[in-house]
């Protein structure tokens, strides 16, 4: 059944930043943490060198990567089987991959999933193509109709073009600060606004400037 439309606000999150994707590990083993303490499995998608610094990070936080991986209450992933022929990204085969490991999860008698992921690295050369904006309208639906499913979708301003950032602004409910705060989106435009909409508001240039300075 549906679920109410303001608690997919709280589960379905944007972090936009710039810097060093390795300077977002620490607040991510934070979250990890916390999710495989509920009993929620945890999705970590990313480069190969990112993947191998988020293990070396929750190791040095006291987790048993080993241990974690083995019983698959996380999952770290650098496959791209979305992307068609190595640059062909494809909604539907991201959507479908997402479905079946929620569904593996609540099978294998997990409360819900989490997963994070790096935009850039997800999306592949098709970074600059509108694809983006049809993925987070799909990923936020899906996010309504299954309350056990929750996440951060990361945004590198010093890899992605400045209207992927801007998309992924206007598409995601609420905005993670850190692992103790997240606020409401005053830009976010709903899951069913038009593919045509403008994404070259100089309003919302000023304001990811201002959320990256507080971060």
């Amino acid at each position: 059944m549906p679920e109410n439309v303001s608690d997919s606000l709280v589960r379905h999150q944007c972090l936009i930043y710039r810097g060093a994707p390795s300077l977002q590990l620490p607040v991510v083993v934070k979250l990890i943490q916390q999710k495989l303490e509920q009993n929620i499995r945890c999705l970590y998608l990313n480069s190969p060198p990112m993947v191998a610094g988020l293990k070396s990070y929750l190791a040095a936080a006291g987790v048993d990567v080993d241990y974690e991986l083995m019983r698959k209450s996380l999952i770290t992933s650098s496959d791209r089987p979305h992307l068609i022929g190595g640059n062909n990204f494809s909604v539907d085969g991201l959507m479908d991959d997402l479905e079946l490991t929620l569904g593996q999860a609540l099978l294998d008698g997990y409360a819900g999933l989490w997963a994070t992921g790096d935009m850039t690295w997800e999306l592949g050369p098709e970074v600059g193509s509108g694809k983006l904006v049809e993925y987070e309208w799909r990923l936020e639906r899906f996010f309504r109709t299954h309350p056990e499913l929750g996440g951060v979708c990361q945004y590198h301003i010093d890899s992605l073009p400045g209207f992927a950032v801007r998309q992924g602004l206007s598409t995601h409910p609420k905005l993670f600060i850190n692992d103790t705060l997240s606020t409401l989106n005053p830009h976010y435009e709903g899951s069913d606004m038009r593919v045509a909409r403008r994404f070259d508001d100089e309003e919302l240039d000023k304001f990811i400037d201002h959320l990256v300075c507080v971060r």
